[in-house]
């Protein structure tokens, strides 16, 4: 439960409110005669008066608080404020996390780290929700992955104060290949060899779950998950997914925030202003496939929050061929949505819970 639980008196007027996402215990004393005095007077609680069934006495009890409150202002002082949207965003990802873990047993967790700026928000949120001896970074370059990413994946390991290990996939990439060469014989490299190098890194990840016992975090964002840019059983491998609801705009956001509240640079600024890449093949860009993140999280948040349609969006004068292309791959993705791990909800329609549709159709509407 995210808190701000509020004391509201029988005009709809907040007498105080309780902090978020952390423990609190909020007591206010309210006086019944003055309500009583109030309905008394209101001409049109009467007639309701005497149409209503006699109701048995109810027994007032009278909490203790250290000074009366009869005249509420005790009780407004107590209203605590909202902080600011990214604040809030912090509070509920790293509370999530922190009961996720402490509740279902699991003592420390691992993040694969890449040296982008998913993984390092991730784990920049697990490192203060867990304490940074509860981390594990693994970093798990491959031909593709530049020496800047590599570079950036141990200085945020340092920064955060987490532990850090390299371990490089390209063997077991050319093991799988090798082992395919003959089925695969006359056909040309796609997008099957990447996500074997995706999958190299989700077995090395869980393999490290299973040996030590702790969670993996998942680090994909809600912009990838929408349209499918995650590979199953890849990236998506994980017993909690901290960023899923989380779109990507907002995913660099978080990150400056991180860093300015840290007062240093926590998340190395490298990784921040660095084009978001999967590294699965030589330059490669996130924008080779997907549209750019700014416009695809606007008609991501109309389509699946506000249930705008196609034609609605085109209308308001959002790039056409953009919404169509982001329709049609949230559509199709529905089914590796339904395989992804559970995480934080944020949104005021978050996949799953908020937004049911049928894994699979033959509709093409």
């Amino acid at each position: 439960f995210d808190g701000h639980s509020v004391v509201i008196d029988d005009e709809g007027t907040i007498l105080a409110r309780a902090p978020g996402f952390e423990e609190a215990l909020l007591v206010v004393d309210v006086e019944p005669k003055e309500v009583i005095g109030r309905r008394l007077r209101d001409v049109r609680r009467r007639a309701l008066a005497r149409e209503r069934e006699q109701v048995p006495p109810v027994e007032v009890i009278h909490v203790g608080t250290r000074a009366a409150s009869s005249n509420g202002q005790k009780a407004r002082g107590a209203v605590v404020p909202f902080v600011d949207e990214l604040e809030q965003m912090r509070l509920a990802l790293e509370l999530g996390l922190h009961d996720y873990v402490d509740k279902n047993g699991f003592r420390d967790v691992v993040v694969g780290v890449s040296g982008g700026i998913d993984s390092a928000v991730t784990a920049a949120l697990a490192a203060e929700a867990l304490g940074s001896d509860r981390v594990h970074c693994v970093s798990m370059p491959s031909r593709y992955s530049s020496e800047a990413t590599r570079t950036d994946a141990r200085r945020l390991a340092e920064s955060l104060g987490c532990s850090f290990q390299e371990i490089p996939i390209d063997s077991i990439v050319d093991a799988c290949n090798a082992a395919l060469a003959e089925a695969f014989s006359g056909t040309q490299p796609d997008l099957t060899e990447e996500n074997i190098q995706a999958r190299a890194r989700g077995v090395l990840l869980m393999a490290q779950s299973n040996k030590f016992g702790w969670m993996l975090v998942a680090t994909g964002n809600k912009s990838e998950l929408s349209v499918g840019y995650a590979t199953l059983y890849g990236d998506m491998a994980g017993g909690f997914a901290l960023l899923k609801d989380v779109y990507k705009t907002d995913v660099f956001r978080l990150a400056r925030y991180l860093n300015e509240r840290a007062e240093r640079e926590l998340i190395p600024r490298s990784i921040i202003d660095r084009a978001p890449s999967a590294e699965l093949r030589d330059n490669q860009l996130d924008e080779d496939s997907l549209p750019p993140y700014p416009k695809l999280d606007e008609v991501l948040e109309e389509y699946v929050e506000h249930d705008r349609t196609l034609e609605e969006l085109s209308a308001d004068g959002f790039d056409k061929e953009i919404v169509e292309r982001a329709v049609s791959m949230i559509d199709r993705a529905e089914y590796k949505r339904r395989q992804a791990p559970p995480g934080v909800k944020l949104r005021p329609k978050a996949f799953g819970r908020d937004r049911r549709t049928p894994i699979t159709n033959r509709w093409r509407g």
